[in-house]
């Protein structure tokens, strides 16, 4: 039989061999990337239960991944639209959108992320807004909104974790699975008050620039 190896304090020390079986066992590291027509399946197999089973959407029925991916491309237009996968699945997703379709609002963002059931509690949302964060803030917006259907401690924990701030709640704005709910909103400061801001850079222009691959951390 093989003799354990000791280490300098007399306890066995781990195998290169046990080492690859860990290796082999640790769960895949985490990538971001830009969202793509592909990836319409994938991400409406993790929205669909969110929708037909939960208060964190107010849509009622589970968009197609046809429906998916008319979003992905007509948010890409302004805004980006990212993805998080370990090894080749897409685990979770998050964008930004239009606040309101007003001119003042321009300056202003509504952000969302989504994690698949199989991959929360491991980061997974909190890398996404920190790369959507540092893209906004690089495409020159003011502030970034989330609206949290409540209650939901998880969602409430991740954004005040990233630094947002609650503002307030709109009471009984929502009527789903036979009630009335509350809305309540956050916000996150993307830059400083002062004079007036130039127009924000599309997402097509940012991932042309040099800096746009630092930002996916």
């Amino acid at each position: 039989m093989e003799r354990p190896v000791l280490s300098h304090s007399g306890v066995p020390s781990t195998t290169e061999a046990q080492v690859d079986i860990i290796r082999d066992m640790s769960p895949p590291e985490i990538s971001l990337r830009p969202a793509e027509q592909g990836d319409a399946d994938s991400i409406a197999a993790i929205y669909a239960p969110i929708v037909r089973d939960t208060l964190i959407s107010f849509e009622t029925e589970p968009p197609s991944a046809s429906v998916m991916a008319e979003r992905i491309e007509a948010t890409q237009q302004r805004y980006p639209w990212l993805v998080a996968t370990m090894g080749d699945a897409v685990v979770g997703y998050a964008y930004g959108s239009a606040l309101r379709p007003r001119a003042a609002y321009q300056w202003s963002v509504e952000v969302a992320a989504y994690v698949a059931e199989s991959a929360r509690r491991k980061g997974v949302g909190r890398q996404l807004y920190g790369s959507l964060l540092a893209m906004l803030r690089a495409q020159g917006f003011h502030g970034a909104f989330a609206g949290i259907a409540l209650p939901n401690d998880a969602s409430v924990r991740l954004h005040e974790a990233v630094s947002f701030r609650s503002l307030g709640v709109y009471r009984e704005v929502g009527f789903k699975f036979g009630a009335w709910r509350d809305v309540g909103w956050w916000r996150l400061a993307l830059a400083k008050s002062g004079a007036p801001p130039t127009e924000p850079v599309a997402f097509p222009q940012l991932r042309e620039m040099p800096e746009f691959s630092g930002l996916l951390v």
